[in-house]
């Protein structure tokens, strides 16, 4: 009963989270799903990749359904969203496979290291809390960050906005705005990662509940309750002022970092 009240709780701030900062679910989903499954004896060196296929998953509900909801109302920066979409797509496909081929302590690694060296940008690069002069995204940035970005998120499972904010931030982009883009650019990688952990994790996982890597009740419960978490983000929660939006960002990934740490 713990585990499904923890689960809820998670789902809601998935949810939340979300709507506030494009998370798509995946960058709360990891390490709660991680914790919540490395003491059990049969998950025994599979529990992180089964936390990165379960929130690759649950992008899929959160970032599209509020991906649609920032479409009908018109506020998804689509200057921005494209063409980066694109090549965030070709790199998921490239970092959902890499990813069948780590070991379960590699992937944990890699998923501490990428938060320390975001933050890390985030707090000692200039622009990402006062903002920057507004300028158009090179070539080279489009093509190589975005396959870059598409190929770590979906090896990690974290979805593109812990990427994509901190880019668009420094390209002058207000933090609504950088928002609006990272669930959208979130759905590729979760359209790719999920197929790709589904059909890896056929033979691996032979349990019942789950679909290769992916555990059909963790995303159940994860997608109902965070579905609430979305309704009451939009409805109840105001909008932030951009610097203090920036700051409660980079807070909430030092949360999750601590959290996947200890």
């Amino acid at each position: 009963m713990s585990d499904i009240l923890l689960i809820v709780l998670a789902g809601f701030t998935t949810g939340v989270t979300t709507v506030l900062f494009g998370f798509g679910g995946g960058f709360v989903v990891v390490p709660f799903v991680y914790q919540l499954l490395r003491g059990q004896p049969e998950m025994a060196g599979n529990a992180m990749h089964i936390a990165v296929a379960t929130s690759t998953a649950v992008m899929i509900f959160n970032a599209g359904w509020v991906s649609y909801r920032n479409w009908r109302a018109g506020v998804i920066a689509v200057q921005a969203c494209f063409p980066l979409i694109w090549f965030i797509a070709i790199g998921a496909v490239v970092g959902s496979w890499l990813a069948g081929m780590l070991s379960e302590e590699w992937v944990r690694s890699l998923f501490t290291l990428y938060m320390l060296v975001t933050i890390a940008d985030c707090l000692l690069r200039k622009g990402f809390f006062s903002g920057s002069t507004s300028r158009r995204l090179s070539r080279a940035t489009v093509t190589g960050g975005g396959i870059l970005i598409g190929s770590i998120a979906a090896m990690l499972g974290v979805g593109g906005s812990v990427m994509t904010v901190p880019l668009l931030r420094r390209h002058g982009y207000p933090m609504r705005e950088c928002i609006s883009v990272a669930n959208p650019l979130s759905l590729p990688v979760a359209l790719c990662g999920t197929i790709t952990y589904a059909i890896g994790g056929w033979q691996i996982i032979p349990a019942s509940g789950f679909l290769g890597f992916i555990s059909l009740k963790i995303v159940m419960l994860l997608v109902v309750t965070g579905l609430i978490g979305i309704l009451v983000a939009q409805r109840y929660i105001p909008a932030v002022p951009d610097v203090w939006h920036a700051r409660i960002y980079v807070l909430l990934l030092s949360v999750v970092l601590l959290a996947m740490v200890l």
